[in-house]
Formats: structure tokens, sequence, C-alpha cells
């Protein structure tokens, strides 16, 4: 569903990778890999269609993203190394409002179970401003899993959580990976995803 060809990026006048290609199906995941500053945001930047590659093509569905950018838009969750949440808001109106700014209602009742699957279920009325970093990821969380998307690209994930909130991580990965979704991924950390095993796109070598 997602294919990558002769994928090239630079930064400035350095060249970070170049023939850079992969293939990503339902019920599939990809690991991103390589060394600090090698290229792999910038490779997920240009998945999600944020960034532009100097050289090659994405493609979902068959369709270069520059075609398919309104569906691969809906159909297509990125949490990045900021979360992505407002202060002012509390955990409940941050995932109402991205969802209605994607286009979609998004019910309490959904929204409540989402903050009680990542343990908010006592902080859902607090603004964001006043949660710790380890809880601010957890929203961002939460609002991946209410996003409706069938592709997750997910920029070091694991990042501020104890080590409860990485399994639960891990759990949310692999639940979504087997139930058909697709996701890909970069992480510092070991992932144990419970016998699903990624395929691995090493960046920068």
């Amino acid at each position: 569903m997602l294919t990558a060809n002769g994928l090239a990026c630079e930064r400035g006048e350095r060249l970070l990778f170049r023939n850079l290609g992969f293939e990503l199906g339902r019920g599939e995941a990809l690991l991103v890999v390589g060394g600090n500053g090698r290229g792999k945001t910038s490779l997920l930047r240009i998945l999600c269609g944020l960034s532009a590659p100097v050289a090659g093509v994405v493609r979902w569905r068959g369709d270069p993203l520059s075609k398919a950018h309104e569906q691969y838009g809906r159909e297509m969750a990125y949490l990045g190394h900021a979360n992505g949440i407002k202060d002012d808001l509390t955990p409940m109106e941050n995932l109402r409002i991205a969802a209605a700014l994607n286009g979609r209602e998004l019910d309490i009742g959904t929204a409540t179970t989402a903050l009680e699957r990542v343990g908010l279920s006592r902080c859902m009325d607090f603004p964001a401003r006043v949660l710790s970093f380890g809880q601010r990821r957890r929203v961002a969380l939460a609002g991946l899993m209410t996003a409706g998307a069938l592709l997750w690209i997910l920029d070091e994930p694991l990042t501020g959580l104890d080590v409860e909130g990485v399994a639960m991580v891990e759990r949310m990965i692999r639940d979504h990976v087997v139930a058909g979704g697709l996701a890909i991924m970069t992480t510092h950390q070991p992932l144990a995803l419970d016998g699903l095993t990624p395929k691995t796109l090493s960046v920068g070598d």
C-alpha cells in the first residue's frame, strides 16, 4: 500500500541518503534504523508528505503522494518528537478538536476510552500545561488511537515514557499491525512486539 523508490534527501549541501526504497502492506511494520543525524526523521517527514525528496517518489495505494494527498491525509497519522497538543486545552478537548480539524467527529465516550487506555483517567479535565512530559506524550498517543488511521508513522514514540508506558506503546503498535494496519517507526530503544517482526530499513549507511 505504501511504496518508496529511489528516495534521496539533502540537508543543506549534505546528502543524507539516496536510493532508498521499500514496500509496506497491510499487517506489516517497518523499523527505520541509523545513527544520529543520518536522516531518520528526514525520511519520516518525506513519508508524511511534510518534506519533498530531492529524488525518488512515495506512493500510497499506487498513486504519488502529490496526487493522493487528501486520501493519504485521512489514512495516515504522524507522531513526531513534538506532541502536537495545545497547552490551554484539556486532554479531552485536544482529542476532540484534533478530530474536528481532520473532518471527523469524536464522541466523548470514544475519547474517554482512549484516555483511560493510556492511563489518563484522572487527568482528563486538567489543562495540558500542568501535565508532565510523559502525560503529554500519552495524550498524543491517545490521539493516535482515535485518529482512525490505517498507517501510523512514529518518530521515537517511546520518548518520555516509563516502563509501563513503553509496554503500552508496544501493545498499541502490535495490536494495530495485527489488525491489518501499517506502522513505520524509529526508536533508540528495543521494541518488544510479542512475535511481530518488523521489516528493517537502514538510513545513512
